[in-house]
C-alpha cells in the first residue's frame, strides 16, 4: 500500500462520526449570454470589469479581446497584426487584474506587461519584474497568477527536467535519464522592489524520460508518466490569502499576506477506491490516447527535420523536454540519421494510488466572494463537478457545470465558461445560482 493510501485510510479512520456531510450536487445557474461565432479561437482567461464587460485572453489566435456585457465584441486590444502593432507576441501571454479596473497583459516575447484600461486601451507598458519569472506569470496548468493587495504577483514556478537537451557529438552508445522534481514553489514578486517572498511548496506531477541510441544510430526516447498523480493546487483569494489545496487528504492551507500559515479541516469527498482490476482497466483505456500523441510526435519530428538537425518536442504533464540530434561533419552528403523513436509508457498499475485523487493540477480558481472552486475528478457524464469551499475551508456547495465547459473567470454573481466543440470556441456567462 502506498503512502497516499495509508494516509487516506488513517484520515478516514480518524474522522469523527459528526463529519460534515456532502452537499447535494446541483446544476450551475442558467447560461444568460454567449459570444458570437468566430470571435474566439479559445478561452484561456477572462478578466471581468465593473461595467460588466470582459477581457478575454485567446491563446490560440494570440489575441486579447474586449467584449461588452452581452459578450459582443467591442475591439481587439492586442494581436499579431500590424493594426495593433503586433502587441501580442510570438509566445502565449498571460492576463490578470491590476489596479482598479485596469488589467495586466504579460508578453514573454517582449518581456513587457501592457497596462490595459477599462476601455481596452493600452495605457502604458511596464517591464516584467524579473526575467526568470515571466513564463511563470502565464498560468495554465501552473495555476492562475494574480496580483495581491500589496501589489505582489503570486505565481508558481515551472518545474523543468534536470537535463533538457542531448547532443550526440560522438558515435558512442549512451543513455540519459531525466526527471523533474516532485515539488514546485508558489511565491510572490513585489512589483516595486522585485523582492521575492516564498509562499509554499506544492506537490506536482513527475515527468521521467530515458534516452538511448539505437543500433541503427537513431535515438529512442521512453516517456513514463503517472495518469493519476496525487498533486496540490493553489489560488489567490481577493483578501490576499493564498490557498494551498492539498491532494493527499484534501484540505486547505491558508497563507496570509504576512506569511502566517493556518490549516482547515479535511474536505469531505466521495473517495473512489481503485482495485487492482480497476487500475488495469484504466491503463488499458488510455492506449488510444497514447497512440494519438505518439503519432503527433512522429509528425512533429518529420516536420522539423532539416539537413543539420532533427528535433522532437514532447509534452509531459509537468514540463516539456527537447531532444536535439546534431549532424556530424562526416555525415555531410550521406543519408540522414534514422528518425527518433518516441515510446510513451505509464507507470505500472501497482504504482497508481489506491484511491482516485480528488482533483488534478490546475483545477482551482477563486471567485470574487472569496470561495475556492475546485474541479474534481468525480465521474460524471453530464459535466464536471466543482467543489465550492468557503474562506474558512468548509465545503459549502457542489456544482455541476454543463458538459464540455471549464471555468475561465468570475464576475459578481456570475461565472464565465470556456467552450470548445464542433461549433468552435466561445465564451458563455452563467449565473452562479
Amino acid at each position: 500500500m502506498n503512502r497516499f493510501a495509508a494516509g487516506l485510510l488513517g484520515s478516514l479512520a480518524a474522522a469523527p462520526l459528526t463529519a460534515q456531510p456532502l452537499p447535494v450536487v446541483r446544476p450551475l445557474g442558467p447560461i444568460t449570454k454567449v459570444s458570437g461565432a468566430g470571435v474566439l479561437g479559445s478561452v484561456s482567461m477572462v478578466r471581468s470589469l465593473p461595467s460588466g464587460a470582459v477581457i478575454v485572453n485567446d491563446v490560440t489566435r494570440r489575441q486579447l479581446v474586449l467584449l461588452d456585457a452581452n459578450l459582443v465584441k467591442k475591439k481587439t486590444i492586442a494581436d499579431t497584426s500590424l493594426a495593433t502593432g503586433k502587441s501580442y507576441g510570438s509566445a502565449l501571454g498571460g492576463l490578470m487584474a491590476f489596479r482598479g479596473d485596469s488589467s495586466l497583459f504579460i508578453d514573454p516575447s517582449t518581456l513587457g506587461m501592457l497596462v490595459v484600461d477599462a476601455d481596452g486601451e493600452v495605457a502604458r507598458v511596464l517591464a516584467v519584474p524579473r526575467l526568470a519569472d515571466v513564463n511563470s506569470m502565464i498560468g495554465g496548468p501552473f495555476g492562475t497568477p494574480a496580483l495581491d493587495p500589496r501589489e505582489r504577483i503570486v505565481c508558481r514556478n515551472i518545474v523543468r527536467a534536470k537535463a533538457l537537451a542531448m547532443n550526440y557529438a560522438a558515435r558512442e552508445k549512451s543513455v540519459l535519464k531525466q526527471q523533474t522534481d516532485d515539488s514546485a514553489l508558489v511565491y510572490r514578486i513585489n512589483l516595486a522592489t522585485r523582492a521575492v517572498d516564498t509562499v509554499a511548496w506544492v506537490k506536482v506531477p513527475v515527468a521521467r524520460a530515458t534516452m538511448s541510441e539505437t543500433r541503427q544510430g537513431g535515438l529512442r526516447v521512453v516517456e513514463t508518466t503517472n495518469p493519476l498523480p496525487v498533486v496540490d493546487d493553489w489560488a489567490l483569494l481577493p483578501d490576499g490569502r493564498v490557498a494551498i489545496v492539498r491532494g493527499a487528504d484534501f484540505h486547505v492551507d491558508w497563507i496570509d499576506l504576512d506569511g502566517r500559515s493556518t490549516s482547515s479541516p479535511k474536505i469531505p469527498h466521495p473517495w473512489e477506491r481503485l482495485t487492482d482490476d480497476a487500475k488495469e482497466k484504466l491503463l488499458d483505456s488510455l492506449k488510444a490516447d497514447v497512440e494519438q500523441r505518439r503519432e503527433a510526435l512522429r509528425k512533429a519530428g518529420r516536420d522539423n527535420a532539416g539537413p543539420s538537425a532533427r528535433s522532437i518536442i514532447g509534452h509531459t504533464n509537468a514540463a516539456p523536454f527537447i531532444i536535439v540530434r546534431g549532424q556530424l561533419a562526416s555525415d555531410v552528403g550521406r543519408a540522414p540519421p534514422p528518425p527518433t523513436q518516441i515510446v510513451s509508457e505509464f507507470v505500472p498499475a501497482k504504482d497508481l494510488p489506491d484511491y482516485r485523487p480528488a482533483f488534478r493540477i490546475g483545477a482551482t480558481r477563486a471567485d470574487l466572494a472569496g470561495n475556492l472552486w475546485v474541479r474534481t475528478t468525480t465521474p460524471s457524464d453530464a459535466g464536471a463537478v466543482y467543489d465550492v469551499i468557503d474562506g474558512r475551508g468548509r465545503l459549502v456547495d457542489r456544482v455541476k457545470v454543463p458538459f464540455g465547459r471549464v471555468i475561465s473567470g468570475f464576475g459578481p454573481g456570475v461565472v464565465y465558461l470556456g467552450v470548445l466543440d464542433e461549433k468552435g470556441a466561445r465564451l458563455e456567462k452563467a449565473n452562479i445560482r
